[in-house]
């Protein structure tokens, strides 16, 4: 069955927050993988920032997807033969705001209360 595609494109720009987690690994510890994938990311020149259970990143909408695909591709390379991903993706039409924008938004009400 051959899809066609509707006339639209991707968004042009997200915020995605993704956690990879390898499924039937040896260890319990994910560091050493974790560490590369940041280094990955790094290498890419977007906007990122690692938090406790995952990496959020921003830039171009295929740019973003491209670089989750190559940290699937890493740790696949590294022996790990599945991978599960959680991803939560943001993009807004009515407005340019940046990941910081989204934490800043918060804190300035916290202070008021």
């Amino acid at each position: 069955m051959a899809f066609n595609a509707p006339a639209l494109a991707t968004p042009a720009r997200c915020t995605a927050d993704f956690s990879l987690i390898p499924i039937g690994h040896q260890t319990t510890s994910f560091s050493q993988q974790i560490a590369d994938v940041q280094r990955l990311v790094q290498q890419t020149g977007l906007k990122f920032m690692m938090h406790s259970t995952g990496t959020t990143v921003e830039g171009p909408w295929d740019q973003v997807m491209q670089v989750i695909g190559w940290a699937h591709t890493l740790i696949h390379q590294q022996g790990i033969a599945r991978i599960q991903t959680d991803i939560r993706i943001t993009t807004r039409t009515d407005k340019v705001q940046p990941m910081e924008g989204n934490v800043a938004s918060v804190e300035r009400i916290l202070a008021v209360t």
